[in-house]
């Protein structure tokens, strides 16, 4: 049935616009039901209706606008000179000093202020406004709580074509900022509109970087000098050697020159302790450890060829990855290589061959860490394959103590500067663990997600309060450690001392053993060489023995056909 309905409209109203008006309902046609097809009709049995007695609501997202705050600084230069007198030169500033000193009204105006300086001390001395009534109390609630961690910031690389963020360091006073370096380490994945750049994080705007450093090829580390925080050492992707002061901008202040640096990335670079503070060295998968003076960069001062052999061939040497330098031993400090080894080396021995001591080995690839443990220098932290060891100088042959195997690699790990019993790792499946090998040893006391992508990359702040992960998509977040896991606990460092001590002894009684086992398989298989020696001094010779064997063969037959005529005349 087709339904038509007909609207008309006069000629002079073609064009107008429109006007829409409320009016009542019309009922234009009416189509009765068909009986016919009450046939087709299913009955539905059972029914179910639902019915819902609540409110219907609706939930609503907005993404406001982000803020992005920015920081801006003025170095400003000693003023309040007179025009005459150049504050540059110490003879001009002495001269007036003497003539300002001399004067009656200096004189008097100090003497006023003097007074009224005097009182605030003596008021600062009486009472002390900051004094803490009930620490104890609040350390011993600290301590009870369970161990946790939470997330403070997160810094995204701001290119498009992401990065690993392969180092960190924090700002040496005061902790506020962060370097990060970002490269690519996958060989020749690397395209063509991939940024070179690293950054200076501020800890409490992640929204832009607060310094952009423009190296000419990407940094795998990056180390701020403690004597001068102004001052980063970087290592590229290339092995150049880089300096940067950031008074003086984003570009680097000087690169060594490319036939003199290393010739693959520089993996490590660390600050030596020295009275001018610009003493550095370097270590790359090459097999060189290479020491500069960020002051003239030209050239190394010195060179160390990683050659267990001692015989300094580059073509055996070992790739170095991981570099330790512990201040309170100076001429002292271990390499970690790709080979899974732990080079000690001293840089005070009179030859090449002298500069490497010993080895420790134990790892199944690459160690990716290496730090002694800043309250025990003798003992250091080992981070490669699946597992975190702890080493004794003492003992070459083995680790004293080891986490468990995991199912994912491990990448980075580092020392708590504050308690010395607690160490932090990062894995491959994106999680942070820390362990405290006085509460638990065979699993960690936190174990942290804390993003999807592997974690490269680990540092600690001074006060071990704040952590740092970098992530292979170039994400830097920082964590919030509890006060327990970053607060000396009461005899800890006794407790670490007795463990230390017990393990070394107990690898000590284990290596002694398997060393009298050695001894006794060399001297058996010595013995055993000696017996088969006379053995074959009395073998005869190749003819006799044939003769000899010919000759049992046929007393043998003969033998056999005696018994079988034997037989024969029995039977008859």
């Amino acid at each position: 049935m087709e339904i038509v309905y007909v609207y008309t409209k006069k000629r002079s109203e073609f064009g107008r616009q429109c006007n829409f008006s409320d009016r009542p309902a019309e009922l234009h046609v009416d189509i009765l039901p068909d009986p016919t097809q009450a046939v087709n009709f299913i009955e539905r049995n059972p029914c179910d209706t639902p019915t819902q007695c609540i409110q219907e609501m609706s939930e609503h997202e907005v993404n406001t606008e982000r803020f992005e705050s920015e920081t801006r600084g003025i170095n400003h230069m000693e003023g309040g000179w007179p025009k005459d007198v150049n504050p540059q030169e110490m003879e001009q500033t002495i001269r007036y000093r003497k003539k300002v000193e001399k004067d009656e009204n200096y004189v008097n105006i100090i003497m006023q202020l003097g007074s009224h300086m005097e009182h605030c001390i003596k008021q600062n001395n009486a009472i002390d406004i900051y004094q803490e009534y009930f620490g104890e109390e609040a350390v011993l609630e600290e301590t009870e709580e369970q161990p946790s961690a939470k997330t403070i910031n997160v810094f995204r690389d701001p290119n498009e074509v992401k990065r690993t963020a392969t180092s960190l360091s924090w700002h040496p006073d005061g902790s506020r900022k962060l370097a990060v370096a970002y490269s690519s380490l996958e060989f020749q994945r690397a395209t063509k509109d991939m940024s070179f750049d690293s950054y200076i994080w501020d800890i409490e705007n992640p929204n832009k970087p607060e310094m952009t450093l423009k190296p000419v090829s990407p940094l795998v580390c990056l180390e701020y000098n403690p004597k001068d925080s102004h001052i980063l050492v970087g290592g590229c992707y290339n092995g150049q050697i880089a300096y940067w002061d950031i008074r003086k901008g984003s570009q680097p202040v000087e690169m060594s020159t490319i036939e003199h640096s290393h010739r693959d990335p520089v993996y490590k670079v660390i600050w030596l302790q020295s009275k001018t503070g610009t003493d550095t060295f370097s270590a790359s998968t090459d097999g060189q450890v290479l020491w500069w003076d960020i002051r003239k960069l030209s050239e190394p001062t010195e060179r160390l060829v990683l050659d267990p052999s001692k015989k300094g061939n580059l073509d055996n040497s070992l790739g170095a990855i991981s570099l330790e330098f512990e201040t309170t031993m100076p001429t002292k400090f271990m390499v970690g290589t790709e080979q899974g080894q732990v080079v000690s080396c001293n840089r005070k021995a009179k030859t090449p061959a002298e500069k490497i001591v010993c080895t420790y080995s134990g790892h199944h690839g690459p160690i990716y860490a290496l730090q002694r443990n800043p309250f025990f220098p003798k003992n250091f932290l080992t981070v490669g394959d699946w597992t975190a060891r702890i080493w004794s100088e003492d003992i070459k042959e083995s680790s004293i103590m080891w986490t468990k195997y995991h199912m994912a690699n491990l990448t980075d790990g580092c020392w708590s500067p504050v308690r010395p019993s607690v160490f932090f790792t990062v894995k491959m499946d994106g999680t942070l663990d820390v362990w405290d090998f006085l509460f638990k040893q065979n699993d960690p006391t936190l174990s942290l997600k804390v993003c999807d992508e592997a974690l490269y990359s680990l540092q600690v702040q001074d006060n071990g309060r704040f952590l740092a992960c970098g992530s292979q998509l170039g994400t830097a977040t920082l964590l919030e450690i509890s006060p327990g896991l970053c607060t000396l606990q009461r005899n800890e460092k006794a407790l670490a001392t007795a463990m230390f001590e017990r393990e070394t002894k107990r690898e000590k009684i284990l290596e002694s053993r398997h060393r009298e086992m050695r001894l006794k398989e060399r001297s058996r298989s010595e013995q055993g060489k000696e017996e088969e020696n006379k053995d074959v001094d009395a073998e005869e010779s190749a003819e006799d023995l044939v003769a000899r064997a010919e000759k049992e063969f046929f007393e043998m037959v003969q033998a056999e056909h005696k018994k079988k005529e034997k037989a024969e005349e029995n039977t008859k």
